[in-house]
């Protein structure tokens, strides 16, 4: 019987491949015979997390990019032809925040930062379609792929502070829906477009929003593990899994959706 999940050969892109989450499905993936393209701003830490990639048997490469520039992009695929021939699927990991698209706990919506928050727009859901449009191109010429975006818990439910981040979040999951749509009726069934929706993990993003110095919980990072029914944080390598599936073909009639991975985080109830 065939196997569903054997991703042997592809040739796998991630953006925000530098980051705690982008590292570490680029290494499972690797792991599991994919050939690894991590794409992100620092060219010092990429280029080592592919050298330990490859030192651990995987193939991975590092590429420089920024997912806001559509030429610089344009030459990272460039680059992934030149190298390997095609793209079988594209994770969309890149993303962040930024203090002035947030509120203090102390402060109102009339401290928001309008031009912060526009850029927390951009990075985040822009610079999605960016890359998505232009690695695009190779499946519907090739009538295969798939894509992942990576949404948020934040795009489901009203939290507080995080404005600017859950809005661009809550737009990655409708653009998630509009593509999937878009590219089946009008090119291939071939191609799924699909989103995760991690739960709280921790990152270098969200590190000192959740936890203390010491490692100890902050009144938020309290309130988050009190709405978990699993009472912890994710851990990285629980993101795998699901990504597996999506980019596999054990998910050939999967399209449009957004995977949850939260540990029961949005469906909490009191």
């Amino acid at each position: 019987m065939k196997n569903l999940f054997d991703i042997q050969g592809q040739v796998v892109v991630i953006t925000g491949g530098t980051g705690v989450l982008g590292r570490e499905i680029g290494e499972y993936l690797a792991l599991q015979g994919a050939k690894v393209v991590l794409m992100g701003r620092n060219e010092k830490t990429g280029k080592q997390i592919a050298d330990d990639i490859r030192g651990k048997g995987g193939e991975a490469m590092f590429l420089r990019t920024d997912v806001m520039n559509p030429e610089v992009v344009e030459q990272n695929l460039q680059d992934v032809l030149s190298a390997y021939g095609k793209v079988d699927a594209l994770l969309n990991a890149a993303g962040g925040n930024m203090p002035g698209a947030t509120i203090a706990p102390t402060g109102t919506f009339f401290d928001l930062k309008v031009e912060e928050f526009e850029r927390v727009l951009n990075v985040n859901l822009t610079g999605t379609v960016i890359p998505t449009q232009i690695f695009l191109r190779p499946m519907v010429e090739a009538g295969k792929g798939a894509i992942v975006n990576f949404s948020s818990m934040a795009a489901f439910r009203p939290m507080t502070r995080v404005c600017g981040y859950a809005a661009a979040k809550a737009g990655i999951s409708n653009f998630t829906a509009f593509l999937a749509n878009e590219v089946a009726t009008k090119f291939t069934s071939g191609i799924r477009v699909n989103a995760i929706a991690p739960g709280f993990f921790l990152t270098n993003q969200n590190r000192a929003l959740l936890t203390n110095p010491d490692g100890s919980l902050t009144p938020r990072g309290e309130d988050v593990i009190r709405q978990t029914p699993f009472k912890r944080f994710g851990r990285p390598e629980e993101l795998c899994g699901t990504i597996h599936y999506l980019i596999s073909e054990a998910s050939a009639f999967v399209t449009g959706t957004v995977a949850v991975v939260d540990g029961g985080f949005n469906a909490f109830a009191m």
